[in-house]
C-alpha cells in the first residue's frame, strides 16, 4: 500500500494539539491522562527515549525490510494497533476506522472487550484478522460465550488481559464523571457544545455504546445501572485456575497482555501461552510501577526465544518502536498514538499515523544500516 500521509501533521505532537482541538476535553482527557499522579505515564515515554542506537555507516546496505512474521502470519510493519477501551468516545466510528486501516496496511489491530465495536463487525471489516482482548468476567457463562464467539468470528489471536485486577484510580476522568458509575456534568455539556463536529459526528453514529456486551445487558440501562452490570461483570485478577479454562476452550494463538515480571512470564511459558505482551497499562494502574521498556529488558535476557515477547505503553513513534525492537521485543503495538491520529483527522486518522510509522521505521532501519527487524538489537547501545 502507498505510503502517503497529511504533512500538516508530521509528529505526534501535532496530532495531539489538533486532537485536543476537536474533542471535548473529558473525552481528551480520559484517552491523555494516566493515574494518580501520572508519574508511570511519564516514565514510561522517557525512558524509551533514553534507548540511544548504534550506526554503521560503512557497512554494506542494500535495503531495510520491515515485514515480520507472527503467529504464522507475515505483517508489513512489526506493530500493530493496541487495544483501547471507549474508542468511539473519542471520536465516532473510530474502532471501524482504525481496523480498516489495520487491514490495508496487514498490520494487527485489537479490539478491546470494553470498546465500541462489536467482536462481529470488527471480524467483518478486517477479514477475520484482528485479534481480540479478554477482559476476565466474573461469569463462566459470558467468558464462554465472549470465546465463542471470537473463534465463530475466526480471530486468529486471543489476548487475555492480566493487569486489571482493579480499576485504576484516574483523577480526572473522576472529575469528568467517567468513572463507575458514568455522569453527564453540565460542563460536559458545555465542552460538547464546543466540539459541533464531534457532537454531530456521534449524533450520526449513535451514543457510543459497549458493543460487544450488549448481548449480556439488560436494555435500557441508565447511568447506575451500567455502573452496577460492568462492576458485577468484570472479575479481572487472572490466576492459573481461571486461565486453565480459557486455554482449553481457545484453539488459536494465546496472549498474555499486561505483563511486567519475570515470575509471570514463567507462569505464561508454563500454561501454555503462545506469547506476551509485556505493558503497565498505558500507565493507567500503577504509578509506582516500573516502566514498560525498564520490565522488558529481564525479561527478553531470560525467556526470547523460548516464547514471543511483545511489547506496548510508552510507545508513540516509529523512533521508539525501533528503540523498542532494539531492546529485543518481537513486536510491538501502540494506543494513543492511533487514537490522537484518529481524533485529529477522522476518517483518514489510521491511514495517516500508521504511514507516518512505517516512514519513520524505515528510516531508522536505514540510517542505522539494519537490513531486518529481528536484527535491530544489534544496534542497541547498551
Amino acid at each position: 500500500m502507498q505510503l502517503k500521509y497529511n504533512s500538516a501533521y508530521p509528529s505526534v505532537d501535532d496530532l495531539i494539539k489538533k486532537a485536543k482541538s476537536k474533542i471535548p476535553r473529558f473525552a481528551f482527557e480520559y484517552l491523555d491522562g494516566g493515574c494518580n499522579e501520572d508519574v508511570n505515564l511519564i516514565k514510561n515515554t522517557a525512558e524509551i527515549r533514553d534507548i540511544e542506537l548504534k550506526p554503521y555507516y560503512l557497512t554494506k546496505h542494500t535495503r531495510s525490510e520491515m515485514k515480520t512474521e507472527l503467529f504464522g502470519h507475515t505483517y508489513d510493519a512489526p506493530f500493530g494497533i493496541s487495544p483501547v477501551g471507549l474508542q468511539g468516545l473519542m471520536w465516532p466510528n473510530a474502532p471501524e476506522i482504525l481496523a480498516k486501516a489495520a487491514y490495508e496496511h496487514n498490520i494487527p489491530f485489537i479490539l478491546s472487550t470494553v470498546t465500541t465495536a462489536s467482536i462481529e463487525r470488527i471480524a467483518e471489516i478486517t477479514h477475520g484478522r484482528a485479534w481480540y482482548q479478554l477482559y476476565h468476567p466474573a461469569e463462566a457463562q459470558v467468558r464462554d460465550s465472549i470465546i465463542q464467539r471470537a473463534a465463530d468470528a475466526e480471530y486468529p489471536v486471543l489476548v487475555a488481559l492480566s493487569d486489571v485486577p482493579t480499576f485504576g484510580f484516574r483523577p480526572r476522568d473522576v472529575r469528568n464523571g467517567l468513572a463507575m458509575p458514568p455522569s453527564m456534568s453540565v460542563r460536559n455539556i458545555l465542552q460538547i457544545l464546543g466540539r459541533p463536529e464531534w457532537a454531530l459526528k456521534t449524533l450520526i453514529h449513535g451514543q457510543p455504546a459497549f458493543e460487544t456486551l450488549k448481548p449480556y445487558m439488560e436494555k435500557g440501562m441508565n447511568m447506575k445501572q451500567l455502573g452496577q452490570f460492568m462492576n458485577r461483570t468484570f472479575s479481572g485478577r487472572l490466576n492459573e485456575e481461571r486461565i486453565a479454562p480459557i486455554r482449553d476452550k481457545w484453539k488459536g494463538k494465546l496472549v498474555l497482555k499486561g505483563v511486567a515480571s519475570e515470575e509471570d512470564v514463567e507462569m505464561a511459558i508454563r500454561l501454555g501461552f503462545d506469547g506476551v505482551i509485556v505493558s503497565n497499562h498505558g500507565g493507567r494502574q500503577l504509578d509506582a510501577g516500573q516502566s514498560a521498556i525498564a520490565s522488558l529488558h529481564p525479561i527478553v535476557e531470560k525467556y526470547k526465544g523460548q516464547i514471543q515477547v511483545m511489547m506496548d505503553s510508552g510507545i508513540r513513534s516509529g523512533v521508539d518502536v525501533a528503540r523498542t525492537l532494539a531492546s529485543g521485543a518481537d513486536f510491538t503495538f501502540l494506543g494513543r498514538t492511533f487514537m490522537y491520529s484518529v481524533a485529529a483527522l477522522g476518517n483518514e486518522g489510521g491511514n495517516h499515523a500508521i504511514s507516518l510509522l512505517k516512514i519513520q521505521l524505515q528510516q531508522v532501519m536505514e540510517q542505522v544500516c539494519c537490513e531486518r527487524v529481528e536484527d535491530m538489537p544489534n544496534h542497541l547501545i547498551k
